[in-house]
C-alpha cells in the first residue's frame, strides 16, 4: 500500500521470448535464464464499477508479484499480484496466476478480497480495494493467500484477510478476516505490509504478520502530535489447525518510544525457530528518521518473542528516473530474507537478508544511489554480519527491489533491477538481473557472486505512477531443487506492468 508517510521511496517495453529450458546437471557453477513466460493476462476487473472513488487507475496493470512453488507438486506454481493499480493506493483486486506445468501455461483465479473480485458483506470481502499480495504453501500442499483490503472513500475500514486453496490455486475459500480497523484518522490504526508464512515442517501452523501505525499514544491526537511522533506495532496471528481457526491478532512489538516497523517477514529455521525480519524507523517529524534492519525471534511457534536484535543500519534513498529526476517507487530499505534448509549444505541453517541501501562506499556513491546489500546470520538470527554490497551493477548505477532465496544445494540467489543500460534517448531502459553465491564460499565477499541477465531492457517510464513509477515494493523468488523461479513485473509498449516468470537454472 505505501512505504509509509516518511519513506516515499519510489519503483517496466519489450516482448519476451520463451526459451526451451535446459537440462539441469547435478551440480554447477553458473546459472542461466532459460525461459521467461508472461504469467499475467488481461484484467478480469476492467469493467468493475468504481464510481465514487478518487485517484487515477491503470487498468491492465499487474504488479508487486509474489510467487510460491507447491512442495508436493513442483509443477504447480502460484503467482499473486495487484490487478489494476490506483495512483493513491491499492488496486481493483488481487489475482492469482496458476500453473500446473512448471510455468509454461497459466490460468487465473481470485479470492474475494475486494468488491471487484466478488467480495460482499456476506463473505467478508466488501472492500473498495486490495493490495500487498503474498502467498505461501504448507508442506501438505495447501496454499495461503493474504491481502490488505481497504476502504478509502466508503467507511475508512482496512483489514487483513486470508484465503486458502487445497487444489493448487484453482479455487479459494471465502476470506477469513484476521483484523479490521477504522482508519478514519489515517494513517493511524492502519494495517500495512502484511506477509504470510506456512510452516515448512508442520502443516498445522501458518503465521501472518504486519505492521500497524499507532499515533503516537492513546492520549495524544492532532496534527501537532503527529509532527513530533510516530509509532507503530508489529501485529501477529497464527493458525495451529491448518487454517480452520486463527488466534486473535496481537502486538508482539509495541514500542513506547517513537519507533515504527515495516516490511515484516517470518522465516522458519530447521529447528522450528521463527525469525521475523523488518525495517525499523526511529524518530519522525521534520527530521529524516533513522532506520535499521532488525530481527525478533520465537522458539515456541510465535507464542513469545524476543526483543529486537539489530542487523545493521539501513540508509536507503529514494530511487529516481536518471533522465528526469522523477520518482521511482522501489520499496527502498524493505528487507527480504531466506534460509538454507539443506542439511548437507555447508550453509545449513544460515539466514540471508537483503535490502537496498546507499551506505556503501564501494562504488563511490555513498548517500546518492542505492545498491543491493546482504547480511547473514549463522546462529539463528542472534548475530549478523556487517552488510556487504553484492550487486554487480556498475558504479553510479541505481540498483533496487531485491529478492533472495536459497536453492536445494544451498546456493543463494538474489535478483534485482538496475538502470545500467540507460541512455540519453527518451525512456529509461530497465533490466532485471540475477546473482548467485555458493555456500562453500564467503557470500559476504562481493567477488564470490556471479551474475546473469533475467529480462529487459524495458521502459520503466511506461509503468503506472503511484508515488513514482511503480513495479512493486517487493517481488517474489522461489526455487525447485536447484532451479530458481523469479516472478517480476515489467512494462511493454502496449501494456503497463505485466507479471513474468523467469526460470533460472544451473548450466
Amino acid at each position: 500500500m505505501g512505504r509509509n508517510a516518511f519513506r516515499l521511496a519510489a519503483i517496466a517495453a519489450v516482448a519476451v521470448a520463451t526459451i526451451v529450458p535446459l537440462a539441469v546437471p547435478a551440480s554447477a557453477n553458473t546459472y542461466q535464464t532459460t525461459s521467461v513466460v508472461q504469467a499475467s493476462g488481461p484484467s478480469p476487473f476492467a469493467n468493475c464499477d468504481d464510481s465514487g472513488q478518487q485517484g487515477t487507475i491503470t487498468v491492465n496493470s499487474e504488479l508487486e508479484p509474489w510467487v510460491a512453488v507447491n512442495p508436493t507438486d513442483p509443477s504447480n506454481i502460484i503467482g499473486v499480484y495487484q490487478q489494476d493499480r490506483w495512483s493513491n493506493g491499492g488496486a481493483h483486486g488481487l489475482v492469482a496466476a496458476i500453473s500446473h506445468d512448471g510455468g509454461q501455461t497459466w490460468s487465473h483465479t481470485w479470492a474475494h478480497f475486494s468488491t471487484c473480485s466478488g467480495g460482499t458483506p456476506e463473505n467478508g470481502g466488501d472492500y473498495e480495494r486490495a493490495s500487498d499480495p503474498w502467498i505461501s504453501f504448507s508442506p501438505g500442499g495447501d496454499a495461503y493467500w493474504i491481502s490488505l483490503s481497504v476502504d478509502f472513500f466508503k467507511d475508512s475500514l482496512n483489514g487483513v484477510l486470508v484465503s486458502k486453496s487445497s487444489d493448487g490455486g484453482d479455487h479459494w475459500s471465502e476470506p477469513t478476516t484476521l483484523v479490521q480497523n477504522d482508519a478514519s484518522q489515517a494513517p493511524f490504526m492502519f494495517n500495512d505490509k502484511e506477509s504470510i508464512t506456512a510452516d515448512p515442517f508442520d502443516s498445522n501452523f501458518v503465521y501472518a504478520i504486519w505492521d500497524r501505525s499507532r499515533f503516537p499514544s492513546d492520549s495524544v491526537s492532532g496534527s501537532t502530535g503527529f509532527s513530533h511522533a510516530y509509532r507503530g506495532d508489529i501485529i501477529f496471528t497464527r493458525t495451529t489447525d491448518g487454517g480452520r481457526t486463527w488466534e486473535p491478532a496481537r502486538a508482539i512489538f509495541h514500542p513506547r518510544s517513537n519507533r515504527f516497523p515495516i516490511g515484516d517477514q517470518i522465516t522458519v529455521l530447521p529447528d522450528g525457530t521463527l525469525v521475523d525480519i523488518f525495517d525499523l524507523g526511529q524518530g519522525s517529524g521534520n527530521n529524516r528518521p533513522g532506520f535499521s534492519e532488525q530481527a525478533i525471534i520465537s522458539h515456541d511457534h510465535g507464542a513469545t518473542w524476543t526483543a529486537p536484535i539489530k542487523i545493521d543500519d539501513e540508509r536507503a534513498v529514494a530511487t529516481f528516473d536518471p533522465d528526469t529526476g522523477a520518482g521511482v517507487r522501489s520499496g527502498a530499505g524493505l528487507p527480504d530474507v531466506a534460509v538454507d534448509l539443506n542439511s548437507s549444505s555447508p550453509g545449513y541453517g544460515n539466514l540471508y537478508a537483503v535490502w537496498a541501501d546507499a551506505a556503501s562506499t564501494a562504488k563511490h556513491h555513498k548517500g546518492a544511489y542505492d545498491s543491493i546489500v546482504l547480511s547473514m546470520s549463522t546462529d539463528g538470527g542472534l548475530t549478523w554480519t556487517k552488510k556487504a554490497e553484492i550487486d554487480q551493477s556498475p558504479g553510479g548505477v541505481q540498483a533496487f527491489t531485491p529478492s533472495v532465496d536459497v536453492a536445494q544445494d544451498g546456493t543463494v540467489g538474489v535478483d534485482y533491477y538496475d538502470f545500467r543500460n540507460n541512455t540519453p534517448d527518451p525512456g529509461v531502459p530497465t533490466d532485471r538481473w540475477f546473482i548467485h553465491c555458493h555456500p562453500s564460499t564467503d557470500c559476504t565477499n562481493p567477488s564470490n557472486w556471479s551474475e546473469n541477465h533475467v529480462a529487459g531492457p524495458f521502459d520503466i517510464e511506461l509503468a503506472p505512477v503511484a508515488r513514482g513509477y511503480f513495479l512493486g515494493d517487493y517481488e517474489g523468488l522461489d526455487h525447485v531443487g536447484l532451479v530458481f523461479r523469479s516472478l517480476f513485473a515489467q512494462t511493454t509498449d502496449s501494456d503497463p506492468d505485466n507479471a513474468y516468470l523467469a526460470t533460472i537454472a544451473p548450466v
